[in-house]
C-alpha cells in the first residue's frame, strides 16, 4: 500500500508498506478521505521525530474484522480518532483526557495517510464512530478537528451574551466562530492578515472581521464593541507575539484561550498584577476526547457547521505534497483534504 512519509514540509514521500495485518479487537479501515492540520506542517514538532507517519483526521470504509470487534462489519463507512483515554484513570475522571497515559500511547498505524490503516483495540472500543449515510467522507473529516474546537470552547467558557475576538481565520478559528455563536455569543469578532480568509470568516457567521494591518487593532475592536475589549479571546496561532497580543486584548472578567503550541523554548511576557486585579482567566486547551467526538457528528450531521465552506482544497494521495506546501503557506486557503479514491 501507499504511504505517506514526513520528513519536512517540503519532503513529503510516497513509500510502500505491507497492508498492515490486525489482531483480536482490530479493524483495518481504507482511509477515504483525511484533512490536514496546521500541526502537521508545524516544524519544530514534526521534524525532530522524522520519519513518521502523520495525518489524524481520517474516515474510510471497513474491510477487516478482528475477533472480537464484530459489532462493526466490512463496509461500514466510518470515523477513527487516532487518540482514546482510558476512561478510568484519575485524569479521565477528572475529564483531563490528553493527560492520560492510554491516551497519549494509543495511535493509528501507520497513520492517517495510508491506503489502509490498522486501528488498535482501545481505539475501536471507545472512539470509532459509524458515518450516517448522509455525511461524505469529505465533511466527516472534521470530525476531529472540530472535536478540539468544541473542547476549546468548553474551556473559554463561552457564556450567552459574551463578545468573544478570535485571532486567526484558519480552519480552527472559524469552527470556533461558529461554536461561539451558537453557545450564545452576541458577537463573534475575528482577526486575520489575509483578506481571503476574512471573507471566509463573514461568509461563516462572522459579524465583524479586523484586518490588524489596517489600523491598531485594540482600537478596531473598541470602536466596534461599544468601548470595550472582549469577553473571550481565543488565540489559535501558535506565535508568541499572538498569545501575548490575546492577553493584552482580554477585557476585565474574561478569558484567553491558547489553542495552538509554541516550541518548548518560547516564553511570553505575563503581568500578574493586571491577571489579578482585572480577573482575567488564561487557559489552554489541546486535542479531544470521545465526548467531543460525538457532539462534532451531530452538528456535522445536522448541518450546523459549514463544512463545504471550510474544505477548499483536495489532493489525491499521490500529491500529498502539494498539500503540505498548501497547509504551511495557506494564502487563499482554508482547509485541505487529501482523498483516496
Amino acid at each position: 500500500m501507499r504511504v505517506v512519509e514526513y520528513h519536512a514540509n517540503d519532503d513529503i514521500r510516497i513509500v510502500e508498506q505491507p497492508v498492515p495485518e490486525i489482531g483480536t479487537g482490530e479493524l483495518l479501515v481504507q482511509m477515504r478521505a483525511c484533512g490536514l492540520c496546521a500541526s502537521d506542517v508545524m516544524e519544530w514538532y514534526m521534524r525532530p521525530r522524522a520519519p513518521l507517519y502523520p495525518g489524524h483526521e481520517p474516515v474510510g470504509v471497513v474491510v477487516a474484522v478482528g475477533e472480537g470487534a464484530e459489532p462493526f462489519r466490512v463496509g461500514q463507512h466510518v470515523f477513527v480518532h487516532h487518540h482514546v483515554p482510558c476512561m478510568v484513570c484519575h485524569f479521565c475522571q477528572r475529564g483531563s483526557f490528553s493527560q492520560c497515559a492510554t491516551f497519549r500511547g494509543t495511535r493509528l498505524y501507520p497513520g492517517g495517510l495510508a491506503e489502509y490503516i490498522r486501528v488498535p483495540a482501545p481505539n475501536v472500543q471507545r472512539d470509532v464512530l459509524l458515518l450516517p449515510d448522509e455525511l461524505s467522507f469529505e465533511h466527516g473529516t472534521l470530525i476531529e478537528p472540530l472535536a478540539c474546537c468544541i473542547r476549546g470552547i468548553d474551556r473559554a467558557a463561552v457564556q450567552p451574551g459574551d463578545s468573544v475576538l478570535i485571532l486567526g481565520a484558519g480552519s480552527n478559528g472559524l469552527m470556533l466562530g461558529q461554536l461561539a455563536r451558537l453557545r450564545g455569543a452576541a458577537r463573534v469578532m475575528s482577526v486575520d492578515p489575509i483578506a481571503y480568509r476574512r471573507q471566509r470568516a463573514l461568509e461563516m457567521g462572522a459579524d465583524i472581521v479586523f484586518d490588524p494591518q489596517a489600523a491598531p487593532l485594540l482600537a478596531q475592536i473598541q470602536e466596534y464593541n461599544d468601548g470595550r475589549k472582549p469577553d473571550i479571546v481565543i488565540v489559535t496561532p501558535s506565535k508568541p507575539a499572538a498569545m501575548a497580543q490575546g492577553l493584552e486584548l482580554a477585557g476585565p472578567g474574561g478569558t484567553v484561550l491558547f489553542f495552538a503550541p509554541p516550541p518548548s523554548t518560547e516564553t511570553i511576557p505575563i503581568t500578574p498584577h493586571q491577571l489579578f486585579f482585572q480577573e482575567i482567566t488564561l487557559r489552554t486547551s489541546y486535542s479531544a476526547g470521545p465526548y467531543e467526538t460525538r457532539q462534532a457528528l451531530d452538528l456535522l450531521r445536522q448541518g450546523r457547521i459549514a463544512a463545504d465552506t471550510l474544505i477548499t482544497h483536495r489532493f489525491s494521495l499521490t500529491d500529498a505534497a502539494g498539500a503540505f506546501r498548501l497547509v504551511a503557506q495557506p494564502g487563499d486557503a482554508v482547509k485541505a483534504v487529501i482523498i483516496n479514491a
